[in-house]
């Protein structure tokens, strides 16, 4: 089965990888020649542990190729992925002018049936545009070319985001047409061999599935957030309350962590699309603008009470920071809640160190000079006044605390991320000030 995946991002390579790891004939297309050419020499433009490996392999044996051309991708797919991005406007809605370009792409270059997936994370209502905009662009060639539109909302968690698809919980799978139905389980028949399920739905409620999802994960990140919060007030700890709530089988453990907020590309950006929506239709989702809310002010928790231990003023103090990325095992730093401290903290007048295994070259692309780089955990601390984290990368949970201390030259600790036993740091001789404990 020859598939084109159009959009050579985090999204588009996964998807293309692993498509062509089951033995699918895949092409992945991008407007950028450079991240192309680079793709071809086996230079993977993001981090995401394993996709080096499976590019790499099926690139070399012919099941995984990289392109420009798009006209040629078009013509020789049989099934199209628009796996290019949605990024958020002003307002908070999704951009869909990339996601149109693509569709106009395959009305003017298709020479026959068609299968057009929507892979992207696009608003409810997308799908119809795309047809319409292949619809238009047929119009203008007076060609009648038979074509069918589907959705296939992707749930990728970024650092685990081969296993997902591999070993996907299900496969959303949006559709009006049983010949794209068809099509569709053949080419992820591979995947539920295991017995991982392919759901069929309306196209609109696949569009609407993943917003859902990702909007309910968001919800309970700042939930949670909120319990900590409460829990700082009233001398509870929100670790013990976590458990509790999280043995209830209908609750659930995970997403259940307190923390400094939720960032990344998906939560940030689905949450307020769907947001978005609603207010179109005129639904004043309340619930969903108190996540947004809340987790806006948990971004920066720890900066008042940073500025509090030292009495309210850390110009010129040096402050080291563990984790830039979003979360671990990912060099994607959009949204990342260290960004918001960073900027805190050099409006207050502080010089920040920092160190991240994977995230520091986007840092740097973004920021300059303005803040040090370390070349390690430990580099990051010398003669620094305190430690901030702001991922829970695995190498921060166990590190050796009387380097820790014999390299600062303060003794507090700010967790934004909660990886140590209080009574453990506190033996260590740190003030630690963590998230709802």
């Amino acid at each position: 089965m020859k598939i084109a995946i159009v959009g050579s991002g985090y999204v588009g390579l996964v998807t293309g990888a692993c498509f062509s790891e089951v033995g699918a004939d895949v092409v992945c297309v991008d407007v950028d020649s450079k991240k192309i050419e680079n793709l071809k020499k086996g230079i993977v433009p993001i981090y995401e542990p394993g996709l080096n490996t499976i590019i790499s392999r099926n690139y070399e044996k012919g099941r995984l190729g990289f392109t420009t051309d798009i006209a040629a991708a078009v013509k020789e797919a049989q099934i199209i992925f628009i796996s290019v991005g949605t990024p958020p406007d002003e307002d908070g809605s999704a951009d869909l002018k990339h996601v149109i370009a693509v569709a106009r792409d395959c009305g003017r270059h298709m020479e026959d049936y068609k299968l057009v997936v929507t892979k992207s994370t696009v608003p409810v209502g997308t799908s119809q545009k795309v047809r319409s905009a292949i619809k238009e662009e047929l119009a203008k060639r007076q060609e009648s070319i038979n074509f069918d539109v589907a959705s296939n909302p992707e749930f990728l968690k970024e650092g685990a985001a081969i296993n997902d698809f591999l070993k996907p919980d299900r496969i959303v799978l949006g559709t009006d047409s049983q010949k794209a139905e068809q099509l569709l389980s053949k080419l992820y028949k591979p995947f539920t061999l295991n017995g991982h399920p392919i759901i069929f739905m309306d196209i609109v409620s696949a569009e609407m599935t993943k917003y859902a999802a990702n909007s309910m994960l968001a919800t309970k990140i700042s939930f949670m957030n909120e319990i900590a919060n409460l829990c700082e007030e009233l001398g509870a700890n929100v670790d013990d309350v976590r458990k509790g709530m999280g043995s209830d089988t209908r609750i659930g453990r995970r997403f259940l962590f307190a923390g400094i907020g939720y960032g990344g590309s998906c939560f940030p950006k689905d949450v307020q699309a769907l947001g978005k929506t609603a207010n179109e239709h005129n639904y004043d989702f309340k619930i969903l603008k108190s996540v947004m809310s809340v987790n806006a002010k948990q971004k920066t928790k720890l900066v008042p009470r940073l500025k509090a231990y030292f009495d309210g003023d850390i110009k010129g103090k040096t402050i080291a920071m563990w984790g830039l990325a979003f979360k671990p095992e990912t060099d994607d730093i959009r949204e990342a809640p260290a960004l918001y401290v960073i900027e805190k903290l050099l409006n207050l007048g502080a010089n920040i160190r920092v160190f991240d295994p994977e995230a520091m070259p986007n840092v740097k692309q973004k920021l300059g000079d303005k803040i040090a780089y370390a070349e390690s955990m430990y580099d990051a601390l010398k003669n620094a006044e305190t430690l901030i984290i702001c991922t829970e990368w695995s190498v921060f949970r166990t590190p050796d605390f009387k380097k820790v201390k014999d390299l600062m030259r303060g003794q507090s600790i700010f967790d934004g991320r909660n990886l140590y036993d209080i009574k453990d740091i506190e033996k260590e001789g740190f003030d630690y000030i963590s998230i709802g404990r």
